[in-house]
């Protein structure tokens, strides 16, 4: 019983102590869109099944559904999804393109009553045969109303 007894004396006093501790609050984690930008690829002209990218984004697929290139667009092509098209632009796949990926992380939050944030950025370029299906997308254009 004395066992228990100081069980529970010792978990009272870890939790105080662990309430005098200064906590951040309203902490707020925004994650940027990664900006891709391709340089030196092929141009290109695709045609393929719009489709939405599980990773986020958008694909050009065959008529199976697999993957052809992934786009690189800032456009809303979200009333396209399911149509057949035609997109031009810079394929890294060919060439001796370089993708070059940035990336940011911000945090914010409150401790002892001052607001503090944080920004992490990353930079990642790649350049050479990458093997990366990417297309950095100049013009998409509808071939027709449905992919089959």
């Amino acid at each position: 019983m004395k066992l228990i007894g100081a069980a529970f004396g010792m978990a009272a006093i870890c939790a105080a102590g662990l309430a005098a501790q200064t906590r951040p609050t309203d902490k707020a984690v925004d994650i940027e869109k990664p900006k891709i930008e391709i340089k030196d690829g092929k141009d290109i002209t695709v045609d393929g099944c719009l489709m939405r990218n599980p990773g986020g984004g958008y694909m050009i697929a065959n008529e199976k559904g697999v993957m052809k290139y992934a786009l690189v667009t800032d456009q809303d092509l979200s009333g396209r999804i399911g149509q057949r098209v035609e997109a031009q632009g810079v394929a890294t796949d060919r060439g001796e393109a370089s993708v070059k990926i940035e990336s940011a992380v911000g945090t914010s939050g409150v401790i002892n009553n001052e607001r503090i944030e944080s920004t992490t950025k990353a930079t990642r370029e790649t350049k050479g045969d990458l093997g990366l299906h990417y297309l950095g997308v100049k013009t998409v254009k509808m071939v027709a109303e449905s992919c089959k």
